[in-house]
């Protein structure tokens, strides 16, 4: 078993990480100024689906095979930048109908369909994916053994970090967009807004290295 001086330790590496704007964070601001708090909040939610699906996978052998193979790397940053980039565009394309629906966003469109998006993106961070590579083996006590289960422990820690940190992002945003849904016209371009911002994140995620920096 991992000590617990070790959780300890990552947890607290991992919150600059998390914390300081990143592909989660700006993908949850966008999610929350386009569909407002409980569509944020759901993405969060997704997305903490999809770092802990990485996390798994990583713990019991992917994170060898991301970190050797640039061409499966390079399938997964393309996969996540071009699903962002489609998020993005749905949302400049329906701003209009999300400022007529803005008294309930979520309900006309699907819980489990936002957080089944917010996976997606959870799933292909090429960021997230490069940290934990990188950074999970680090902390790993070899002489207590479980090695895979050890990083499992410390991708969930990675995970809970990350799902209190964008739901203070998801809140505060959605907080900014109740205030300008005061006007239709107001929070379409909000909801516009939000979906350059995921374009823009998704062009970015383009340019994330294979290498861990």
């Amino acid at each position: 078993m991992i000590p617990t001086a070790n959780l300890l330790a990552f947890g607290l590496a991992s919150i600059p990480l998390i914390v300081i704007p990143g592909p989660s964070v700006l993908f949850t601001i966008g999610r929350s100024l386009s569909l407002g708090r409980v569509g944020g909040l759901l993405s969060v939610v997704g997305n903490a689906a999809g770092a802990l699906v990485i996390s798994i996978a990583i713990a019991f052998g992917l994170g060898t095979l991301l970190e050797e193979s640039v061409v499966a790397f390079t399938i997964v940053k393309l996969l996540g930048a071009a699903y962002i980039i489609f998020l993005g565009i749905q949302a400049i394309r329906h701003r209009r109908r999300k400022a007529g629906a803005v008294t309930a966003p979520v309900a006309r469109r699907g819980a489990w369909r936002t957080i089944w998006e917010g996976f997606v993106v959870g799933v292909t961070n090429a960021k997230s994916i490069i940290f934990m590579v990188a950074v999970l083996p680090l902390f790993v006590d070899h002489s207590a053994g479980g090695i895979p289960l050890q990083m499992l422990l410390l991708g969930i820690v990675f995970v809970i970090v990350a799902l209190l940190s964008d739901s203070v992002w998801a809140l505060a945003a959605g907080a900014a967009r109740d205030w300008f849904a005061r006007s239709p016209k107001r929070i379409a371009t909000l909801s516009a807004t939000g979906g350059v911002m995921m374009i823009g994140l998704g062009a970015a995620v383009l340019f994330v290295n294979h290498e861990p920096t």
